[in-house]
């Protein structure tokens, strides 16, 4: 727990990479070196991106001198992009040192010469491959930490008092082996990253005074022109201003099928121009586009730490010291106590004192999640961090928003019904021109529909305009006041007539949202609409029952009749209609305490307390929304809805994963702790079992990256 000073000190947020931090003894030793710093308020420790992120009192300049003291020299970072993957050829160069002489020093105990010299080789081995293990353990005692560099170099040096030379040698061996292919298989995750870093060009042609030229992105100002031609990836986010062409834009929504860009259309870095070329104007600097900020993300989720991964940290730090205890007994006990033979029962406290390392235990959640996260982004799913993947995992409700949901968002006019003397295109004039100064989703069917006729609005003037939230709009048109208004509104209004309520009830039945147009007196018109359903909805809603998702609702603010003839063709059994923003939230209350976990999904926009208020919040349309993206835990970035079965179905099988790491990893240590209380091990079986369950859990968690 990092400590609070009793006087408030303005705090800032620092990013350290340290390059050397590659496996959980690491962020042990750092967490414990800084538990005591007044000056820190909070620290989170990423080992896929290899950074420190702080929120401090301190200096930047104190807090590198603390990494440094631990021995993790770092360096300060604006970003929290990790840095270049290469090998560690140090860890490299030692271990094979070691190798080298460990199997010298076998070759000549094998042969008929006196063992000093074997002896001296086996030590060279343990020194070769074991100094900086050792340096670690130093630093580990010094600032009160009881980690594997510690345990292990105890282990060892134990082995050589009771001239247990090859056997302290091949501990080292081994764990300088394991050490190395963590290192490699943690990189391969963090590969998978760097992949999606590399869509993104590194280079622009930029137009400038009249000519082109070739420029690093990071020095193309936000409303610059820039050049992509055909076969080429798109380096900035923009705006098409001139040109079109179909755009491959499956490294951020994962589908395949192009998309038609023309002129006032968005495009984003690391999309592929297939056909055309293109002048586009940018409208986001480098640092801050879509996929980077995806990327972002994805790097970040690491520390949003799921439940099972607190939960074995937590285990992890009782359990070291415990069987540290242990061993102490095992080694004093039998002797002092009982008479018995000191060195077979301090060899058997070597052997615990080995099994005592966590490693594979911290390590088996978060390489999981994060080849998960990489996964799910990969296919246009972006998930938050590990807790939102075991909720996925978890989730037996689901509430859909209906417009621009599971409804294509993409209403048009059906029906203009005149009720007075006023012409219909008169009544689309009014209508349009109340519409196009509100900001509700029916606005560009009205102006749309104008425009195919022919009907002028831009003169008409608008006074007193205000939105009735959840019901209508009114204003003053022309000098005369009118109100448009769904079915909740007019009832309020009591302007309604039996036979304008049986026009209303009949469209609705037919799925159509229907809107009146009114004066304070009476209903001059009637507008209907409709926005079909999605095409994958109704498989998507299937899918979902499949997977054992018990209750699948609709919560919307449209009319009950609209929303029961739409879930109807869905199969969709619970119908919430005519719901406010905060209503939408009580519904989602109710929904969790009838069925359990509940995930809700939106727009991002409109939603934003219900998603907020839900277990999981998941937004559709991302790579269109900054708000989606901002106010969600899960992002489809396109508006394919059957990728929600997909996330659930990745979040199933990555708690699966978790814990069949977690069952290997236990199960190992319980057996090998039995087995060396009684003597029935040796040290280096013991490392070997113990680094073999470590590399098995990292390759099981790796397996989340395959399709």
């Amino acid at each position: 727990m990092m400590k609070t000073p009793p006087h408030e000190v303005p705090t800032r947020e620092t990013v350290a990479v340290v390059p050397g931090l590659c496996c959980p003894s690491e962020e042990q030793l750092i967490r414990a070196k800084l538990a005591d710093k007044p000056e820190i308020r909070s620290c989170e420790i990423n080992l896929v991106t290899k950074s420190v992120h702080l929120r401090h009192a301190g200096t930047e300049s104190q807090i590198l001198q603390w990494l440094k003291e631990i021995g993790l020299p770092g360096h300060i970072s604006s970003s929290a992009s990790p840095p270049p993957i290469r090998t560690n050829r140090a860890l490299l160069y030692s271990t094979v040192g070691s190798g080298l002489f460990l199997l010298a020093g076998f070759i000549i105990d094998w042969t008929p010469v006196q063992s000093v010299p074997s002896a001296i080789l086996f030590l060279l081995s343990a020194l070769i491959g074991g100094w900086r293990i050792g340096v670690r353990a130093f630093l580990a005692v010094r600032n009160l930490s009881l980690e594997m560099n510690f345990l292990m170099t105890v282990a060892v040096i134990g082995a050589m008092t009771i001239d247990a030379y090859s056997e302290g040698a091949a501990v080292v061996l081994l764990f300088s082996i394991s050490l190395l292919l963590e290192s490699i298989s943690v990189d391969r995750s963090r590969k998978a990253i760097h992949s999606l870093m590399k869509l993104s060009p590194s280079v622009a042609s930029v137009r400038r005074g009249g000519k082109e030229h070739l420029l690093p992105v990071e020095h193309v100002e936000i409303g610059e022109t820039i050049i992509v031609r055909p076969g080429e990836r798109i380096p900035l986010d923009g705006v098409v201003i001139a040109g079109g062409s179909s755009i491959d834009e499956s490294t951020l929504t994962g589908e395949s099928v192009p998309v038609p860009k023309e002129v006032n259309d968005p495009v984003y870095a690391g999309t592929f121009n297939q056909r055309g070329s293109l002048e586009v104007r940018t409208t986001r600097m480098s640092a801050d586009s879509t996929l980077a900020r995806i990327i972002h993300l994805v790097e970040e989720a690491q520390g949003h730490k799921a439940p099972s991964q607190m939960f074995i940290e937590r285990f992890a730090a009782y359990y070291s010291p415990a069987v540290f205890i242990l061993a102490i007994l095992v080694a004093a006990v039998p002797p002092v106590l009982l008479g018995q033979a000191f060195e077979p029962w301090f060899y058997r406290a070597l052997v615990l004192l080995v099994i005592a390392c966590p490693c594979a235990l911290v390590i088996s959640t978060p390489v999981s999640i994060v080849s998960a996260v990489t996964r799910g982004a990969r296919h246009g799913v972006l998930i938050k961090g590990g807790k939102h993947l075991e909720l996925l995992a978890q989730i037996r409700a689901i509430a859909f928003d209906k417009t621009g949901t599971l409804t294509k968002g993409e209403p048009e006019i059906t029906d203009i019904i005149a009720l007075d003397s006023m012409a219909p295109l008169e009544l689309l004039k009014i209508g349009t021109a109340l519409e196009d100064r509100s900001e509700h989703h029916l606005a560009a069917a009205f102006v749309n529909m104008a425009r195919g006729h022919q009907v002028d609005f831009s003169r008409t003037a608008v006074d007193e305009f205000h939105a009735i939230t959840g019901r209508g709009i009114e204003g003053f048109v022309d000098g005369k006041k009118y109100i448009l208004g769904n079915h909740l509104l007019i009832e309020e209004l009591g302007l309604f007539t039996p036979p304008v309520e049986a026009i209303f009830d009949q469209l609705e039945r037919d799925g159509k949202t229907v809107t009146a147009l009114a004066t304070d007196e009476r209903i001059v018109g009637i507008i209907a609409l409709i926005d079909p359903p999605r095409d994958e909805s109704a498989r998507t809603v299937q899918e979902l029952r499949q997977l054992g998702v018990r209750s699948i609702a609709m919560v919307t603010g449209d009319n009950k009749g609209t929303a029961r003839a739409i879930a109807a063709t869905l199969d969709i059994e619970d119908t919430r209609a005519e719901l406010l923003p905060h209503q939408k939230l009580e519904a989602i209350r109710q929904l969790r305490k009838e069925h359990g976990p509940i995930a809700m999904v939106g727009d991002g926009v409109n939603d934003a307390p219900a998603l907020a208020g839900s277990d999981i919040g998941i937004a559709v349309g991302g790579v269109a929304s900054d708000t989606a993206i901002e106010t969600s835990d899960v992002v489809l970035m396109s508006d394919d809805l059957s990728k929600i079965p997909q996330a659930i179905r990745l979040g199933r099988r990555t708690q699966t994963i978790i814990r069949q790491n977690i069952a290997l990893a236990l199960a190992t240590k319980a057996a090998f702790l039995l087995l060396g209380v009684l003597g029935l091990t040796s040290l280096w079986l013991a490392i070997l079992a113990d680094d073999g369950a470590t590399l098995v859990v990292i390759a099981n968690s790796l397996r989340l990256l395959r399709s």
